[in-house]
């Protein structure tokens, strides 16, 4: 490949071939995403001369299937037989330049962004060092926007800015000619335009790692969008409330797939081939992996697990061992996700933590029961004294282990519905303080809200029956309603509400017995 070098090009220039549709942005491209105020900064600089960097373009008569348009705009096609011109390097400078000269109104979210709210000062010092361009108004200066100093006809601007029409000219001359700089890399086929672009990518902050492997990997040939496969694979576990596992996990997951590793460095070393050869088999094996925590640890929604992570070994256990678990490897993959789930395992070095322990899939898939040295954090006081958050593992694992017994309704022992939405912060309507913290403020009685005292419950019974009433009192109320009642509170771990101190309203003696329910259980799925 000949080295290229930069050429010079100009704002108008730029502009025509944009709006005549040969320069474009490539699917693999991200979004425009920069805010206003960076555009702003960036008019700043080219009205004060500043080097923005350089645009680097991918020149050819290949047509792309998917495709963008510079800010979203509504742009025709490319002229047929002529090349087009895909940005490889700039994207969100040369958006910006077309957005604010047009005064595009650009959707980026729930907002819609004016970009002819962008506005040069006309009475600031053109050598100063503030800035000229902002998108803020003074009361003690004039203002132009930028979209009528380079769209108006020198009659409007007379009429409108008569004393500073100098000024105006000036910086109209300095946009005009200021040099951008560009790159044509010429008639190279994609996959050498998309390795321009990761190689370009890879070592700043701009793209995350999953938009990185998305250009690396994109196949127009084979129709391969790693972005659109991940969306269709979200859509698809929406019906099983799965569908907020991160772009990491999954990269992570086709990661160990190929080579038993997914540290940033592996990742980018897979090949492309690779990745779209094994996409599909990955794809299976993280909803058989979504099946067995619904199935077999009983956890609802991905809300719940632990740590996003465990999908990754257990995807890959599904992977390399197509058949369900024997009781032996059964056994063994309990006795994984709890000790991960109970040592604040993936709290840190996930990746590393990632590799070592598919080396311990690799032997159970095998029949050997690996080694472990991490330490499970289990004893009473731990477990006691454990704030309740919904952002900490280990207390997202006693949650695992309340569903597992399949909550009941107090009022009428059917079952309890868990939703994503609702389990995302602490104060869902899902979750009860048994001993509602109301309660016990008044009592003034501390360590209110941890974990042993929560309970699942739906929004109704939380809200409407429950509020700030002792247990004895609410308690009395669905023992009334409900025939079962001591059934349904062994499905909360409470296996004896007398016992459990509940009628006397006893905090401590409930804390107590709770806790040393919950140790129990955990202690017979971490087998120690």
């Amino acid at each position: 490949m000949r080295q290229p070098k930069p050429l010079p090009a100009k704002y108008n220039d730029l502009m025509h071939d944009i709006e005549k549709g040969y320069i474009k942005i490539p699917k693999f491209q991200r979004d425009f995403v920069w805010t206003i105020e960076e555009t702003a900064k960036l008019l700043d600089s080219i009205i004060k001369g500043y080097p923005i960097g350089t645009f680097i373009f991918w020149k050819t008569r290949e047509r792309l299937r998917s495709i963008k348009n510079i800010g979203g705009a509504e742009l025709p096609t490319t002229p047929e037989g002529d090349s087009a011109q895909y940005v490889l390097d700039g994207q969100q400078r040369l958006a910006s330049l077309y957005a604010a000269r047009s005064g595009l109104q650009v959707e980026k979210g729930s907002k819609v962004v004016d970009y002819k709210k962008i506005y040069i000062d006309l009475d600031i010092d053109t050598d100063t060092d503030d800035q000229i361009v902002s998108i803020e108004l003074s009361q003690n200066s004039t203002f132009i926007t930028l979209y009528e100093l380079l769209s108006s006809d020198m009659g409007y601007l007379v009429e409108n800015y008569p004393d500073h029409i100098n000024k105006i000219n000036e910086y109209q001359q300095r946009f005009n000619a200021y040099d951008f700089s560009t790159i044509v890399i010429a008639d190279y086929p994609i996959d050498t335009a998309v390795e321009i672009f990761t190689r370009i990518n890879t070592t700043g902050t701009e793209l995350t790692l999953f938009e990185i492997m998305a250009a690396k990997t994109f196949d127009e040939g084979k129709n391969f969008d790693l972005q659109d496969k991940y969306v269709q694979l979200q859509d698809e576990l929406v019906n099983i409330q799965y569908d907020v596992v991160p772009s990491s996990t999954i990269l992570q997951c086709l990661s160990v797939n190929i080579v038993e590793e997914c540290t940033r460095k592996a990742i980018l070393r897979l090949d492309k081939n690779a990745v779209i050869n094994i996409w599909d088999d990955t794809v299976n094996s993280i909803k058989s992996a979504i099946d067995y925590f619904s199935m077999f640890y009983r956890v609802p929604v991905a809300r719940l697990l632990p740590y996003n992570a465990l999908l990754v070994p257990f995807s890959y256990f599904f992977f390399k061992n197509k058949d369900r678990p024997n009781s032996n490897q059964e056994t063994l993959l309990q006795q994984y996700f709890w000790r991960s789930s109970l040592s604040y395992r993936f709290s840190s070095a996930v990746e590393t933590k990632l590799g070592q322990d598919i080396k311990r899939i690799n032997q159970m898939i095998k029949g050997e029961s690996p080694e472990y040295d991490f330490k499970v954090l289990l004893n009473k006081d731990v477990v006691k004294n454990l704030s309740f958050s919904t952002g900490d593992s280990y207390c997202k694992a006693i949650l695992c282990l309340y569903t597992y017994f399949k909550p009941k309704s107090f009022r009428n022992n059917s079952d309890i519905i868990l939703d994503n939405s609702w389990l995302k912060q602490s104060n869902s309507r899902n979750y009860h303080h048994f001993f509602p913290r109301a309660y016990l403020k008044k009592k003034g009685i501390p360590n209110d809200n941890v974990t042993a005292n929560i309970t699942l419950v739906d929004d109704y019974l939380n809200k409407r029956e429950i509020g700030s009433k002792p247990p004895s009192e609410y308690m009395a109320k669905f023992k009334r309603t409900n025939p079962e009642l001591n059934e349904t509170m062994k499905t909360h771990l409470i296996d004896n509400m007398e016992e459990f101190g509940v009628w006397e309203n006893d905090y401590d003696k409930f804390l107590d017995k709770r806790t040393e329910k919950i140790v129990d259980e955990l202690r017979k799925r971490v087998n120690i």
